[in-house]
């Protein structure tokens, strides 16, 4: 099983992620920020995961802490419910459109963390979260689930819907990257390790 639970207790924020890499895109999201779960959900329902996700975070501050970690707490999952990451695609990519906005998403489950976040934004704010904390929120996920990620809003003009191409083209890369290929029984890596 495929599986993972993670719980991440800070001083700022609660994170309770369970996460099912094999599931049908059944979402269950919670975080204080609607917009928020609104893009949480499209990478379970666009990338096949059953996805539960609880959040309590100090938001009479700002939505800084709550994004941030509810990013490393969904990475953490993506790590451990890949467990040695034997048999795996490794590689997908993304291109969403949606409606003005072309997205692309690029990523590698290498177990090298990087990420690079291109994109033009119109607002500092889209439903109720500062644009600046897209790419640090994709980032953060990269990290902890040890990917390198590429995301590039290619044009747009709406900033709803540049957020919400990138979120679905990152589950559309994520399904293609987590994919077992009957194929491989290895790591796929001519390393022999990731």
């Amino acid at each position: 099983m495929r599986t993972a639970e993670v719980h991440r207790k800070t001083n700022e924020t609660a994170i309770h992620v369970s996460l099912s890499l094999d599931g049908r895109g059944e979402a269950d999201i919670k975080t204080g920020i609607g917009f928020l779960d609104h893009m949480l959900h499209h990478v379970a329902v666009h990338g096949l995961f059953d996805l539960t996700l609880r959040a309590e975070g100090d938001l009479h501050v700002d939505e800084h802490h709550t994004v941030e970690d509810c990013a490393l707490a969904l990475g953490s999952a993506f790590d451990r419910a890949l467990g040695d990451r034997k048999g795996i695609v490794r590689m997908g990519s993304a291109w969403v459109p949606m409606d003005e906005t072309l997205a692309f998403v690029a990523i590698d489950l290498s177990g090298r963390p990087y990420a690079v976040v291109q994109a033009e934004w119109r607002t500092p704010r889209v439903g109720g979260i500062a644009t600046a904390l897209f790419p640090h929120f994709l980032q953060s996920f990269a990290v902890m689930a040890r990917a390198n990620l590429h995301a590039r809003v290619l044009y747009g003009a709406d900033d709803h819907h540049q957020a919400e191409a990138i979120f679905k083209a990152l589950g559309r890369a994520l399904d293609a990257a987590t994919t077992l290929d009957p194929r491989r029984g290895d790591v796929p890596s001519t390393k022999g390790v990731l």
